[in-house]
């Protein structure tokens, strides 16, 4: 048997410590459908394949696949959110409390469209999406309410992680109030961000863009990946034109089969390349890599470890079909297999 490196061993510590956190996510509810099925022919109505439909699956999407995904770790979870009436909605309460998500803090609103994405697959491919939403504010007591329950969370929370997609519920006093809150606590915050939102994040422990959302939330005119991803220029533009405008303790930008790149201060970057050895879905792995950074920081790892483990979660996360979780036991192997 071979003797671990002192990496590896450190990580294996870390990762067996994910469980005893506990996490608050807030950000923007899901309910992810995916329709299965098989194509054995095109439409004679027009060039498209014809699905037949062999099952359909329900997992929470956004924000609520991230609780999902902390939950999956055994770590304690509340999701604080807004949920419509609709079926939908209570559906995605029902899946939620089934994994053991604590909901109490989701705002259920009979005016409030729940957002649904409808995956349909067919040959392990994804055939189209159908998305069904309405992009809504919080008002005045909306926002009140959210507030209130983040006052009573926060205490009794390690990490408080904010999965914004952009669909309104996420407003700019709520994230600096969110901000605020976190820093006054010692909390971390770990920020998933969408740039169409134009959010500033203030106060964070680490945001984590993808490669897409750096560039569209720094400005700078992407060019075709560079390899290696440390010798791309405008990437690295843009990652310092977010270190400047957001003020993070730590960036990390999800880079796809690159892999990522983490930058602190004034420290070199770091590139990390990716784990992965197949990738059937990308569906939920931001989701992961936000779950796992937020959970190993709890743990008391530094960036670069709560990176290296981020980066093995997602890596396993694209190899599965679905809005995919990820266990301790296969977070522990894709370590032991690096």
């Amino acid at each position: 048997m071979r003797a671990k490196p002192m990496a590896e061993t450190r990580l294996q510590y870390i990762a067996g410590r994910l469980a005893a956190g506990r996490i608050l996510v807030v950000g923007d509810l899901m309910l992810d459908e995916f329709i299965w099925g098989r194509v054995s022919r095109i439409s004679p109505e027009a060039p498209v394949p014809v699905v037949e439909v062999t099952s359909e699956s329900y997992y929470p999407g956004g924000a609520a696949n991230a609780a999902r995904n902390v939950r999956e770790l055994g770590a304690a979870v509340r999701v604080a959110g807004i949920a419509g009436m609709d079926a939908a909605g209570a559906r995605l309460i029902e899946l939620l409390d089934a994994t053991g998500v604590d909901t109490t803090a989701v705002l259920r609103d009979a005016s409030f469209s729940t957002t649904m994405k409808t995956r349909i697959i067919a040959r392990h491919q994804q055939v189209t999406r159908v998305d069904r939403e309405r992009h809504a504010t919080l008002d005045a007591a909306q926002t009140a309410h959210m507030l209130a329950h983040l006052d009573r969370a926060i205490d009794s929370v390690d990490a408080v992680i904010v999965a914004d997609y952009g669909k309104g519920f996420l407003t700019q006093p709520l994230a600096d109030q969110i901000g605020r809150k976190a820093r006054a606590a010692g909390k971390i915050l770990a920020v998933d961000p969408h740039p169409h939102t134009s959010l500033l994040w203030r106060d964070a422990t680490v945001i984590k863009p993808n490669r897409r959302e750096a560039f569209q939330a720094s400005g700078v005119i992407p060019g075709a990946p560079i390899l290696p991803p440390l010798e791309d220029e405008a990437l690295l533009a843009a990652c310092n034109r977010l270190l400047q405008l957001w003020q993070p303790a730590s960036l990390l930008v999800t880079l796809g089969a690159q892999g990522m790149l983490l930058l602190q201060g004034q420290a070199p970057p770091r590139h990390l390349p990716a784990h992965a050895k197949d990738v059937f879905d990308v569906s939920g792995a931001g989701d992961t890599a936000i779950a796992v950074l937020a959970l190993a920081l709890a743990a008391g790892a530094t960036p670069g470890e709560a990176a290296e483990l981020a980066n093995h979660a997602s890596g396993i996360a694209v190899g599965k079909l679905g809005t995919a979780t990820v266990t301790a036991e296969e977070l522990s192997a894709s370590v032991s297999q690096s």
